[in-house]
């Protein structure tokens, strides 16, 4: 009886390690989508961000990168993996009414909630949520699809 007692807490530990691994070399970085203004990188590392369903997507963003005040239908939770990240709330982007999230930090923005993210300095995020993703700018002329037609 005692010996069943220790294993039920080491499978419990070792589960999480039964679903999908890869290393930090192993994720795949190409242009960001057009929904985000040029000159970040994007990766896919779980799911289909598209699509129904949970997905984990990484953004490397240059000093000084902004993503003007935007909404999703769904709550969107971000880890900033380095670097540091001015997120705000509003629909204008101020630095001065954001909350500076250094590396290791976490937020989650509510669905329908407007914000705003700027990197401090070279950044890289981690965003998961549940698909499909959809991002709406609070002014169409901040949507980087936009501007490019």
């Amino acid at each position: 009886m005692r010996r069943s007692l220790l294993l039920v807490p080491m499978l419990l530990l070792a589960a999480p390690l039964a679903g999908q691994v890869a290393s930090g070399a192993a994720v795949k970085w190409g242009p960001a989508p057009p929904f985000f203004p040029a000159g970040a990188k994007f990766a896919v590392v779980q799911g289909d961000p598209g699509a129904s369903g949970e997905y984990t997507v990484r953004l490397q963003m240059p000093a000084g990168y902004v993503i003007a005040p935007h909404w999703h239908p769904t709550d969107e939770h971000v880890t900033v993996l380095s670097g540091a990240l001015l997120l705000g709330m509003g629909d204008q982007a101020d630095r001065g009414k954001a909350t500076r999230i250094a590396a290791g930090g976490f937020i989650t923005a509510p669905a329908n909630a407007h914000h705003f993210a700027i990197a401090a300095m070279p950044s890289v995020v981690q965003v998961h949520g549940k698909g499909p993703f959809a991002i709406t700018y609070v002014r169409a002329a901040d949507d980087p699809r936009t501007a490019r037609h």
